[in-house]
């Protein structure tokens, strides 16, 4: 009987350790022991991208956004199509916006030739964002590592991410849907503080808003010739660009809820954060409490950062971030 009591506990414990083992969760420090200049390789090559192109960074920070988004943190934004498949980085929501891809690949060599097989693609796009949130004026913070590697990258599934034309409601319905609150969608849409659109991401405020007016008149229309003179009306030329925020479009600061105030946010889905009254108040306060949304804005980005996260045994661990291990 004794016997038998002591199996059945050893069972248990097992039953309960693998059970703990698949709701790994993940950790600060994870790769202290297993490749512990991780991090400042992942810095470095974030840094020295930077100082050849300040834009960079506001790329980094949208790719972790793009790729948790779609399938979870799992580093399948980063997947090159090929013939038979038509990857999540050549959707229209990606392709040609979304950039930065060569600083990962840069981080991910570097970090092969330490400590081969180790550290998650997925990962490097979690510190990456980090990094460039630090390098252009925001809080740094600690990011919980020990993401894997997903195998699926569809370009179909970024029907997930929020274009630039949904209301306030659409907006929060879409984070709610990743876990994320009305509050923290409003400080992680602060992230457009830094960077830069194409054109044809928000024409149609300019030219072809609805059947009655072809001018957006929640724009400010001063700031709106601006735009008409960077952005002319028809062109298709996918390269035209403008900062999303004119006055300091390199560093993370509380300037693009300013901008929303002056009605110049840039895209609808800035601008409606103004129509509801909790998200109006939130705008205020960032607006005036630059400090205290930079500490929001830090913590926004690590819950973001865990979205659907594959851990332990799950996925793998990429060797090139562009394409799944065979």
């Amino acid at each position: 009987k004794m016997s038998a009591r002591i199996l059945i506990s050893a069972l248990i414990f097992l039953v309960l350790c693998e059970c703990m083992m698949l709701e790994a969760q993940l950790q600060v420090g994870f790769y202290d022991n297993s490749c512990s200049m991780a991090e400042f390789i992942v810095r470095q090559e974030v840094t020295n991208a930077f100082f050849i192109n300040k834009g960079v960074a506001a790329g980094l920070v949208r790719m972790h956004f793009h790729d948790c988004f779609v399938r979870g943190c799992d580093g399948s934004v980063l997947i090159d199509s090929t013939p038979t498949n038509s990857a999540e980085k050549d959707s229209p929501a990606n392709n040609p916006s979304l950039r930065g891809f060569e600083v990962i690949d840069s981080a991910k060599t570097r970090l092969e030739s330490v400590c081969q097989g180790v550290v998650s693609c997925a990962d490097i796009v979690a510190f990456a964002a980090r990094d460039s949130v630090a390098i252009t004026g925001g809080f740094g913070y600690e990011v919980p590592a020990g993401r894997r590697d997903g195998r699926i990258s569809l370009a179909s599934e970024t029907r997930s991410l929020p274009p630039p034309t949904l209301n306030v409601d659409q907006l929060t319905q879409n984070f709610k849907n990743m876990g994320l609150t009305q509050e923290e969608m409003v400080t992680l849409s602060g992230a457009h503080t830094i960077g830069r659109s194409h054109c044809l991401a928000f024409s149609n405020r300019l030219y072809s808003f609805n059947s009655t007016t072809s001018q957006d008149p929640s724009l400010d229309p001063s700031y709106a010739s601006q735009l008409k003179q960077q952005c002319p009306e028809g062109s298709t030329d996918a390269s035209l660009v403008v900062p999303m925020n004119p006055v300091s479009p390199a560093i993370t600061d509380e300037c693009y809820y300013t901008d929303i105030l002056a009605n110049r946010g840039l895209f609808t889905s800035d601008q409606t954060l103004l129509t509801n009254p909790t998200t109006a108040i939130q705008v205020i306060q960032n607006a005036r409490y630059p400090f205290l949304w930079k500490s929001k804005f830090a913590s926004a980005m690590v819950k973001m950062g865990q979205i659907g996260v594959l851990t332990g045994t799950a996925g793998e661990i990429r060797a090139n971030c562009r394409v799944i291990n065979s």
